[in-house]
């Protein structure tokens, strides 16, 4: 792509590597140019967190609102009762009205983290699009919008000829999702001016879907922009990892562990990864991408402590590095660890280290628990633990206890007061 934009933001979508589709990089430039563009990204309320496999569109309007334009975080209270189908093998399960409004809550206090909200004209929204969905009268909405679709054109997007190839269920429920999905698009240009919307590249169809149906209801021009889907250098999907969901609430993920899976990343993604979540320049970024050895090292605690610190704080971060080196440079417990409490009562009989190094989130089940044991990947205070038998009591317990699954996953285990 030759196109060389006149405006900051598109400039740093390039430059930094979020952009991988756009459906007119002149238009949206030009009215990048010529003022304040107000850009949305919805997000769907299925879990109490978002996780790192958001992050990348959340940097994405942050540096919206860092060039001078004004982003809506949309949270989907209505869609959500629905579900994206969207590249699934299956029917997302449904959630109750209560749930999903804990969930926002939960979403809420991580954007609060990265966007200014306010009442100014480049302070970001919160928006819920069960303010406009939850309403709707069915007929109307069938002869005023549904009319406006081709179910051929629908059949044809990817996300749902990818399930039908496979001969899966697609529900009319959710063939519905992409009609409502479009439908936002639209409400929040008559609302508020919203002009893009912003996904990853999976919602391109959806995206589009949302473009068509402004211009043919009110006939205004609005624009799509999608960011690539992340893998890392090893394939795997970005947020995963050994012990599941990179979460981004404090309360599902400790900033311990979120700063050691920045750390733990790999060579080849560093530099990549620095341009995408962090704030340094690209020029330093690039040098801090192209260490080799042990420098690269030092260029994943940038990367660890700049991440931590936009969602965190730089308290939490320097805690995290603290207990890093602790750990690992000196063989240390580290205050900072994860930390599994249990009571006198539960020790009582003694307490099995395979149910401790499940409940510590070193394995997701006891059979995990044990192969780690019997190959050798568990230790207990740094020494190799070989008997997936042992059972640990209060007297084991009169301080606390390391466990680690391998060489850079750690937990304590301690009496609850």
């Amino acid at each position: 792509m030759t196109y060389r934009p006149k405006s900051e933001f598109l400039n740093v979508m390039m430059s930094r590597g979020y952009l991988a589709d756009c459906t007119d990089y002149q238009g949206l430039d030009e009215a990048l140019s010529a003022g304040t563009v107000t850009a949305y990204i919805g997000y769907d309320a299925t879990a109490k967190s978002l996780h790192v496999g958001h992050l990348l569109n959340i940097m994405m309007l942050r540096w919206l609102q860092k060039t001078g334009h004004r982003p809506i975080t949309l949270m989907g209270g209505g869609t959500t009762k629905v579900g994206d189908p969207s590249f699934r093998s299956d029917e997302r399960p449904l959630l109750s009205p209560a749930q999903i409004d804990d969930n926002i809550a939960g979403m809420n206090r991580v954007f609060a983290r990265y966007l200014a909200y306010g009442e100014g004209p480049q302070d970001a929204m919160m928006l819920n699009n069960a303010e406009w969905l939850d309403g709707l009268n069915y007929l109307e909405f069938l002869r005023d919008i549904g009319r406006h679709f081709s179910v051929n054109r629908m059949l044809s997007f990817e996300s749902v000829k990818s399930r039908l190839d496979r001969e899966q269920s697609l529900s009319f429920l959710e063939f519905n999702y992409m009609i409502l999905q479009a439908y936002d698009f639209l409400e929040l240009n008559r609302r508020h001016g919203c002009v893009l919307q912003m996904g990853g590249s999976d919602q391109w169809g959806n995206i589009i879907n949302g473009i068509d149906l402004t211009r043919r209801v009110i006939d205004h021009e609005v624009f799509g922009l999608t960011s690539p889907l992340l893998t890392t250098s090893d394939g795997r999907k970005m947020g995963k990892s050994a012990g599941g969901a990179v979460w981004l609430s404090g309360d599902m993920l400790s900033p311990y562990e979120f700063w050691q899976f920045w750390r733990n990343t790999t060579d080849a993604d560093t530099g990549r990864f620095l341009k995408l979540y962090t704030e340094l320049p690209v020029e330093e970024c690039d040098r801090l991408g192209a260490l080799e050895g042990s420098d690269i090292n030092a260029a994943k605690i940038i990367l660890a402590n700049a991440v931590t610190t936009l969602l965190h704080g730089s308290e939490a971060a320097a805690a995290a590095e603290a207990t890093a080196r602790e750990v690992f440079e000196h063989g240390g417990v580290g205050d900072d660890l994860p930390t599994v409490e249990v009571t006198a009562d539960e020790v009582s009989e003694g307490i099995s280290i395979v149910q401790l190094i499940v409940r510590a989130g070193l394995a997701k089940s006891g059979k995990e628990a044990k192969r780690l044991i019997t190959e050798n990947g568990a230790r207990l205070d740094d020494e190799p633990l070989t008997d997936a038998g042992l059972m640990i009591d209060a007297a084991a317990l009169t301080s606390p206890i390391k466990l680690s699954a391998g060489k850079k996953r750690h937990a304590l285990v301690k009496l609850s007061d």
